[in-house]
């Protein structure tokens, strides 16, 4: 929450795209005060302190796809794209509502619902998923495994364990601590992108703790295409 305070932490890795949950809107952000103005932004939510915003840069615009179904208004199916390369991006911001009893169940739903996208290339998935695999056995019947294999039987995969050999559920980098207690550490975020894609990775950051509890309690995962 309150961006504006924190963007140039994040704007000097100098990002493509960047993905906030828990973002405030446009009006209340005053992008002269960024040492880099964004191409194009999106922001979405019904609380104006707390939606969900994509900013990017160097180029690339974004458009909302028609098929945004607003039953899953914090996961959106964007359209990403500059004059060399287009993207299917869906940024993230798992929720548990009325219809979903919880935030597996929330991104389950959702990613049925657009598995149509996900036949193509250059696919993201990105953003606070508010699940691990540790939490399986409470969410037995839809749980964070489901997700992870679903996507891979779409060859979507999480770029984080690709990228460091690991195995869900025993990542050994967190992103979130938990009311920024060192002592409470989580990996609930993730970037999963389509096989192409994950050929091209140079690099996967998780955020250090000690640099960005300052700003969250969540640290970013930052990611590197070629």
């Amino acid at each position: 929450m309150a961006f504006r305070n924190k963007a140039d932490f994040i704007l000097s890795y100098k990002p493509d795209i960047l993905i906030i949950p828990e973002c405030e809107n446009k009006e209340r952000l005053s992008f002269g005060l960024f040492s880099d103005l964004p191409t194009d932004s999106i922001w979405y939510g019904d609380n104006s302190t707390k939606g969900i915003g994509v900013f990017t840069f160097n180029d690339f615009k974004i458009k909302l796809l028609d098929i945004h179904n607003p039953e899953f208004k914090y996961i959106l199916p964007l359209s990403i794209s500059n004059e060399h390369s287009t993207f299917t991006v869906f940024a993230v911001w798992a929720q548990s509502s009325k219809n979903h009893y919880n935030y597996t169940e929330h991104v389950w739903y959702a990613i049925q619902y657009y598995q149509s996208l996900m036949e193509g290339e250059n696919v993201i998935l990105a953003g606070d998923f508010n699940s691990n695999t540790i939490w399986d056995k409470q969410h037995r019947k839809i749980n964070h495994s489901s997700i992870v294999n679903f996507l891979e039987s779409k060859n979507i995969i999480s770029t984080y364990h690709h990228y460091h050999n690991q195995i869900q559920g025993q990542e050994k980098h967190n992103t979130l601590y938990m009311q920024r207690n060192v002592n409470l550490p989580f990996h609930i975020d993730y970037c999963f992108a389509s096989k192409e894609l994950t050929e091209k990775l140079i690099d996967v950051e998780v955020g250090e703790y000690e640099t960005w509890s300052k700003c969250s309690d969540h640290s970013p995962l930052m990611i590197t295409f070629e």
